[in-house]
């Protein structure tokens, strides 16, 4: 892989799984040629808790991809996710130096809007440029070659806990593998199961996971607002258990063979095997209890995210609607009880713009994964490993670099 620039790799460290997925470039087009799954056990809520065992996940993932693709995998793009992220908006002003603006300009107008206080605990893991104002005009994409006096920004910065950060880099480290870049899981889904039109118009992309519920909202082809809500499948999971009295294995069988949020849609006579715990017997339950079970805490789920649009001020942004992805998606009536909650047309979302391997990929769960891929091949000029061991130092250094080259 490293004598190939083309091979992208994207892995989903997630709560339930681990997974993932081999891109080849060509000329911007992603060709997906391989993919590797495994159960994931180290993580909760999408942070890692145990190192040894995500360790042993994401090998048995990437050695699956390897396969697949015929090739060895040494550098990826990791997603990350968990209650610990945030996001938030800035803003910067800077005067222009020349008579035109440059990109040092807009070099300086970004670290201006990101010149924040930022706890010591916290680390940055984007700067999504939102719009660029000069003299008054606002709404401009690119601003270098404009003649201007005031340049302003208007930037998201996301940062996440610098312990998790850093534990998914150990993690990956020690399966042998080099950290292109972390990302966040939900800017990733975004580039692979939105359209042009949807990032253009305004739409919040909802990534349902088994630990998480990230939420994006895209407008004008940029990101407005993220926001990670610590409520995903395993809560579902965790209730369907509780309310059948069955083991957690068995009701994770139970929730992806039978599961439904639409237990009014369920025929009165159809029912389910719930197998007993201690060697008690298996027992016969109405298919429509799970409706019962799942419907109220989808609901929450919903009505907590849209009470975060109306926090953030975005509800009247969401013009396009809703797109659901994730493996919690794919659970029968998510899509009807979004639309119900939230009050806008909502769609699922699969993997898009991609080529290869479409069958395959062609799922909810692997919008992140794949979207890693997309966001890796667009980044792709940047192929410096940004995190490391001692990425710190590294930072500070190449830092000292653009003072002195500036000075000169």
């Amino acid at each position: 892989m490293q004598g190939n620039e083309n091979i992208i790799v994207g892995l989903d460290i997630g709560t339930t799984k681990i997974c993932a997925v081999v891109g080849e470039v060509n000329n911007g087009e992603v060709n997906v040629i391989g993919i590797g799954t495994h159960p994931s056990i180290g993580l909760r809520k999408g942070v890692v808790v145990n190192i040894e065992s995500t360790v042993e996940s994401i090998k048995k993932a990437v050695e699956e991809a390897e396969l697949m693709a015929g090739c060895e995998i040494t550098t990826v793009y990791a997603g990350i996710a968990g209650g610990h992220i945030t996001g938030f908006n800035s803003h910067g002003v800077i005067a222009v130096k020349g008579q035109e603006i440059t990109e040092s300009d807009v070099e300086r107008v970004i670290e201006a809007a990101r010149a924040v206080a930022i706890p010591l605990d916290r680390e940055v893991l984007h700067v999504l440029p939102q719009e660029y104002i000069v003299d008054e005009d606002s709404g401009i994409q690119n601003p270098v070659g404009m003649a201007g006096v005031r340049l302003e920004a208007k930037i998201h910065i996301v940062t996440g806990a610098v312990t998790s950060v850093h534990n998914i880099v150990k993690c990956c480290s020690r399966a042998g593998l080099d950290v292109c870049d972390i990302v966040l899981e939900s800017l990733a889904s975004g580039e692979s199961v939105l359209s042009s039109e949807e990032k253009e118009l305004g739409t919040a992309l909802l990534d349902m996971g088994g630990g998480t519920t990230d939420l994006a909202i895209f407008f004008g082809h940029h990101i407005k607002h993220t926001y990670v809500l610590a409520l995903g499948g395993n809560n579902l999971t965790n209730d369907i258990a509780v309310g059948v009295r069955a083991p957690l294995a068995e009701a994770e069988k139970i929730k992806k063979k039978y599961g439904t949020c639409l237990g009014r849609n369920i025929p009165a006579d159809e029912t389910i095997e719930v197998p007993g715990m201690g060697g008690r017997k298996p027992r016969k339950l109405p298919r429509q209890i799970l409706g019962e079970i799942l419907e109220p805490r989808m609901e929450e789920i919903f009505t907590l995210i849209k009470s975060e649009l109306y926090r953030a001020g975005m509800e009247n942004v969401i013009t396009a609607g809703m797109v659901i992805t994730g493996g919690t998606a794919l659970l029968d009536g998510a899509a009807e009880i979004a639309e119900s909650v939230l009050d806008q047309p909502t769609r699922l979302g699969k993997p898009m713009s991609i080529t290869g391997l479409v069958d395959v990929v062609n799922n909810p769960m692997y919008s992140t994964a794949v979207g890693l891929v997309i966001y890796g091949a667009k980044n792709q000029s940047d192929r410096s490993f940004r995190i490391k061991e001692g990425s710190v130092l590294n930072r500070i250094i190449s830092r000292m670099k653009k003072w002195f080259k500036d000075v000169i």
